[in-house]
């Protein structure tokens, strides 16, 4: 609430200013008036025709000193009206802003005034869209479209640089907005909350040059790119996790489908989504600040490069476009970037193809799930509801009475096992719990007559540390109440259950549960 009351104080602030401007400027226009009669009048009276005034000799000869005054104030306002005559094809302050690319032989004015009159759409205000944003807007691009429908929070700032701690709750476009207009109020910012969907996706990207596709899911990747293969417009796509990051300009040159001269488009390198419980979000594998921003500064030079152009000698055409290439960039990798070649247009694909099946009407009328085509992931729900214990239950084990033996509980009453990988477990844990990552326990096969694990199997130390305390019920613990289900499963599958006479189950909701409904002092992340 405090944010959106420093909007409306400033806009009004605004709008009394440039009230007081206009009327400053009428007042103006009045006294120039005045003094230009004045002038009229003394040279009449005196028989002499002023130079600034061609009309001043009609004026002398009998006109009616009312309908002189109408004349003269008609002119005024229409010089005042009137357009100035430019001299130059920048404005001055334009000259000075872009000065340090204006210099340069691949921009030049030509190029400079490409970008002026360019759009571009950004979809997505994250780690990717704010800095690909800021310099397209410091760049001078005429004009830039921002599509979002998150709002900011907390957990982003240490990434998406247009946002601030002022600005967490506020709209992700707002916000972006706010900053970007105090970058360069010279370029036109169009707001479009809310996601992109099927049904908005063509009416949104139509009045746009080019497309920044800085989304996080496969499903919007696809979305996009067919929308602008059926548009005609070049799509800059770009993605990152954790310390990687990959980039691609498709759809450029942005001919026909069925035209093979046309460059790819994402179907044409990635046909088939990849499975859906093989996509890890930033939430969930992390992600370096730098990479992402790497990546989205990449896309803005891309887009800048294409808007930029030079046209062909041989044709009133742009120049040919790059051969298609995937750029592959590894923070700690040496070297950092790679390059792999990309095919041209598949001859099958359903979009760009003589034979495609994803139409505009198709889009418009909803009958493409591209949620459905990348597949969802539904919560894991593996355990019956006595395998399962909440998280305030699991309170009580730790701090009153033991629900199994009724008696007050010890330090070694139970084993708490953690399946965060080490680095989680690092941050923060429960005091006791013992740390077996997830990676180690869905890597351990399942062998032996009786069911039990391969005991000469290095990664198997954990299952005989277990398998020494079989009194011990044993909890388990993840993040969010997933990993541990499939744990405990493995664990009954090795035997440490010894069938059945041992208790084996997780914590539901993981530590996110425990925070919320336990300790509230519990880290965050």
């Amino acid at each position: 609430m405090a944010s959106g009351t420093v909007i409306r104080s400033l806009r009004q602030q605004i709008a009394s200013c440039e009230s007081q401007l206009h009327d400053l400027k009428r007042q103006l226009a009045e006294v120039e008036h005045q003094s230009q009669q004045q002038r009229t009048n003394r040279a009449s009276e005196q028989g002499v025709h002023t130079r600034d005034d061609p009309l001043a000799h009609d004026f002398s000869h009998g006109i009616h000193d009312d309908f002189k005054s109408e004349v003269l104030a008609a002119l005024a306002q229409s010089e005042e009206t009137a357009p100035p005559q430019r001299r130059w094809p920048l404005e001055a302050n334009e000259y000075k802003r872009y000065g340090r690319q204006l210099i340069m032989p691949e921009i030049g004015l030509q190029g400079q005034l490409r970008l002026k009159t360019a759009s571009v759409l950004i979809v997505g205000v994250g780690g990717l869209g704010c800095p690909a944003a800021a310099y397209l807007v410091g760049a001078g691009v005429g004009k830039v479209g921002l599509v979002d429908g998150d709002t900011v929070e907390e957990s982003n700032l240490h990434r998406q640089i247009l946002h601030s701690t002022a600005k967490v709750n506020m709209t992700k476009v707002e916000s972006a907005m706010i900053a970007l207009h105090s970058l360069n109020p010279n370029v036109e910012l169009v707001p479009h909350q809310g996601r992109l969907t099927p049904e908005t996706a063509l009416s949104t990207l139509q009045h746009y040059d080019i497309v920044l596709d800085c989304t996080d899911t496969p499903a919007s990747r696809y979305l996009i790119s067919d929308t602008c293969v059926l548009l005609g417009k070049p799509l800059v796509s770009a993605s990152a996790l954790r310390t990687d990051g990959q980039l691609m300009v498709l759809n450029n040159p942005p001919l026909p489908p069925g035209n093979t001269s046309g460059g790819p488009c994402y179907r044409c390198v990635f046909p088939k989504p990849p499975p859906a419980e093989s996509v890890v979000t930033c939430g969930d594998g992390g992600i370096l600040g730098p990479v992402v921003g790497t990546m989205g500064i990449l896309q803005a030079l891309e887009a800048i490069k294409v808007l930029t152009k030079q046209p062909s000698a041989s044709s009133n055409d742009s120049a040919p476009a790059d051969p298609p290439s995937l750029l592959i960039f590894s923070a700690y990798s040496n070297p950092m970037f790679r390059t792999i070649r990309l095919r041209t247009r598949k001859l099958k694909c359903a979009v760009c193809s003589a034979h495609a099946t994803v139409t505009p009407e198709a889009l418009n009328s909803g009958s493409m799930d591209y949620v459905q085509f990348c597949g969802t992931v539904d919560p894991v729900d593996a355990l019956s509801s006595n395998e399962r214990i909440s998280a305030e239950n699991y309170a009580k084990v730790r701090l009153d009475v033991n629900p199994f033996t009724g008696l007050e509980p010890s330090k070694d009453s139970h084993i708490l096992v953690d399946v965060r990988e080490k680095v989680q477990f690092d941050l923060c844990n429960l005091e006791g719990s013992v740390n077996v990552p997830f990676s180690a326990v869905t890597s351990l096969p399942v062998g032996g007559r009786n069911g039990t694990a391969n005991e000469s199997d290095p990664e198997a130390g954990w299952v005989s540390e277990l398998r020494q305390h079989a009194d011990k019920p044993i909890f388990v613990v993840c993040r969010r109440g997933n990993d541990s289900q499939i744990t405990v499963k493995k664990m009954k599958e090795l035997g440490l259950d010894n069938g059945g006479q041992r208790w084996i189950g997780d914590i539901r909701g993981g530590l996110h549960a425990w925070r919320d409904n336990v300790d509230k002092d519990f880290p965050e992340y």
